[in-house]
């Protein structure tokens, strides 16, 4: 699962259409009662979790989604989303984007070589619309690969 901190306008076509879908599948989760279910406790959705109304926060993070398909042609169910309603920005560190962004363009350069070329001068990605960039260092749920 990666729900991306970056702008989904990097994204390619394959990272936004599972983006989107992994978000839903969020979505379920936060409109269960009482949260639960397999993918309660992954790390991805560890920020959503700890917001105030996780539900909205996480419908926000769609509505972007979608606000990004609808600019590029494709359609995203938008119905899909419970709780489409903007929400109080949650904070992404620099090091959480620089991670993101390195982990980004390795999987452009391999699938969609394009779209890496198209942002391979963007040295500070920007955030998705729901995040707000602070300083720091990686956030403590992601869970980087070693070598």
């Amino acid at each position: 699962m990666r729900l991306w901190s970056v702008h989904p306008r990097y994204l390619d076509r394959q990272a936004l259409t599972a983006c989107w879908r992994e978000a839903l599948l969020a979505q379920s989760i936060f409109a269960r009662v009482g949260g639960g279910g397999g993918y309660a406790h992954h790390p991805q959705v560890e920020r959503f979790s700890a917001q105030r109304a996780p539900l909205e926060a996480i419908g926000a993070f769609l509505s972007a989604l979608a606000d990004e398909a609808d600019a590029r042609g494709y359609h995203f169910a938008r119905e899909k989303i419970s709780c489409p309603v903007r929400v109080d920005h949650i904070p992404v560190s620099t090091g959480q984007l620089a991670y993101e962004w390195t982990h980004l363009m390795a999987k452009l350069a391999r699938r969609s070589p394009d779209v890496a070329r198209r942002w391979a001068r963007v040295t500070q990605p920007e955030p998705h619309p729901l995040f707000t960039t602070v300083e720091g260092p990686i956030a403590s749920w992601e869970r980087p690969k070693v070598g």
